[in-house]
């Protein structure tokens, strides 16, 4: 089987900085597991890498789309295998880093999709999280394998349960088989001292003009109802920009919303992946870790 080594994890906790690491030492191209990054002119919102860091190792799957465009699971999957081989071809060590949880699972296993017909949208007055805390209330299991952003999914679960009566997670189709040798760091820390640095970024990102990359983005034709902005860091300054919210009100959503976020990342991740749990500073022994896997 092929090896792919995973760096996952809550967000802010560094993987982006541990992956380049891990790419330099050993001989490592990395694939962007993030649903944002994907986006053209996304940039500071999603915690992109700098162009200079980019260039340190080779990087796939980050400026890919318009923002404007549509982004599925589905299409990280097959993208993401097709990269793996390769990478692997060339007789480097695919790398992916992110903190999707559902992408990484959907790469990683033999998961299949079911053929999604068009589906009436009952709530079109509903936005992605309304309908996502609807369904966690009909079928919270369902919701371990879709991703919140993902509004076509949403609606096909929630259809599955208004109009049988019976859970959309009835119908699971992953099978749970590993298609890689893979290799799953995540990256954890104490959970206040975690709260402490989203915020301290969060507070970083306005000063580096997140709210001007935003309505950059609006000029262009963007707006908050394509599925680029709906994203933690975006979806927050609707209303700021109807002028509803202040901006520092924004900001104090963008940091309630990523602790929470948080939260359900951790009981993802600790359900339904096995993870090596490491901290950041422990940079050297994750780096043995690997190097004992890549020569077994």
């Amino acid at each position: 089987m092929q090896k792919v080594l995973v760096i996952s994890g809550p967000t802010a906790t560094g993987k982006s900085d541990l992956a380049r690491y891990l790419a330099k030492e050993l001989n490592g191209e990395i694939i962007s597991g993030d649903s944002i990054q994907v986006y053209r002119g996304l940039d500071i919102g999603s915690a992109k890498e700098t162009e200079a860091e980019q260039a340190e190792v080779p990087h796939h799957l980050i400026d890919i789309l318009d923002p404007q465009q549509r982004y599925s699971v589905k299409d990280f999957q097959l993208q993401s295998r097709r990269l793996i081989a390769e990478i692997s071809a060339r007789g480097r060590l695919p790398i992916i880093a992110g903190g999707t949880g559902l992408y990484i699972r959907a790469c990683l296993y033999d998961y299949v999709f079911e053929e999604e017909e068009g589906e009436d949208d009952p709530c079109p007055a509903l936005s992605n999280q309304e309908l996502y805390q609807r369904l966690q209330e009909l079928d919270p299991r369902a919701l371990e394998k879709i991703h919140p952003n993902n509004r076509k999914r949403l609606l096909r679960a929630y259809n599955v349960c208004q109009k049988s009566g019976m859970p959309f997670s009835a119908n699971d189709k992953a099978k749970g088989e590993p298609l890689y040798d893979a290799l799953i760091i995540g990256l954890t820390m104490e959970r206040e001292e975690l709260y402490a640095r989203i915020d301290r970024r969060v507070e970083a990102m306005a000063a580096a003009g997140l709210r001007e990359e935003i309505a950059g983005l609006l000029q262009q034709g963007v707006d908050f109802s394509c599925q680029s902005m709906q994203g933690i860091g975006y979806k927050e300054y609707k209303e700021y920009f109807s002028g509803e919210k202040s901006e520092e009100e924004c900001l104090q959503l963008i940091k309630s919303h990523t602790h929470h976020f948080v939260k359900r990342q951790y009981t993802w991740f600790r359900h339904q992946l096995n993870v090596s749990w490491h901290e950041p500073q422990e940079r050297e022994k994750i780096r043995q870790e690997v190097e004992t896997w890549l020569k077994n």
